[in-house]
């Protein structure tokens, strides 16, 4: 299940208490690279890479929303299939402080604080995603039911292609 390798996180920690079945995959890790790195790295299609993204609501309530790597969130198509007036990206620093975890290391999995989850429905699709572990430079392979299974995560469709 585990590689000897693969760091302890709070992500891999909440993992394994659920028995959720995960591989993990450390690379090398590049400011501001993102997805685009990782799948490199991974060797993997970059649309199977899985975006953790922190934002916050009209009231600045956090929540998170779970992206292909090779897209963007319409915003304003997530705050209207969530029910919000206005949805946007947190600041880093917001963003820390809600999940618990550096930006470029966000997982969706033991957070800070437990937050909504949003899921691009086209994920839930994909036979195996690659998604943050919970350190920069560490993604965790899954199932992508996981997302729905442990996190109760909202089913969306909010995707921008690039």
């Amino acid at each position: 299940m585990k590689k000897e390798h693969s760091p302890e996180t709070p992500a891999t920690q909440f993992l394994r208490r659920h028995q959720a079945e995960f591989t993990g995959h450390p690379y090398a890790y590049e400011a501001h690279g993102g997805t685009r790195v990782s799948a490199r790295e991974l060797g993997v299609d970059e649309h199977a890479v899985v975006k953790t993204l922190v934002m916050e609501d009209e009231h600045a309530r956090p929540l998170i929303v779970l992206m292909h790597g090779d897209c963007k969130v319409s915003t304003k198509e997530l705050a209207r299939q969530a029910g919000h007036k206005k949805i946007e990206p947190c600041a880093p620093e917001v963003a820390q402080r809600h999940s618990g975890y550096l930006v470029g290391g966000t997982s969706p999995f033991a957070t800070r604080k437990a937050l909504p989850v949003f899921v691009e429905r086209g994920i839930l699709a994909l036979p195996r995603i690659y998604i943050n572990g919970g350190k920069r430079g560490f993604l965790v392979g899954i199932d992508p039911a996981l997302l729905t299974s442990l996190l109760a995560a909202t089913p969306v469709e909010v995707a921008l292609t690039d």
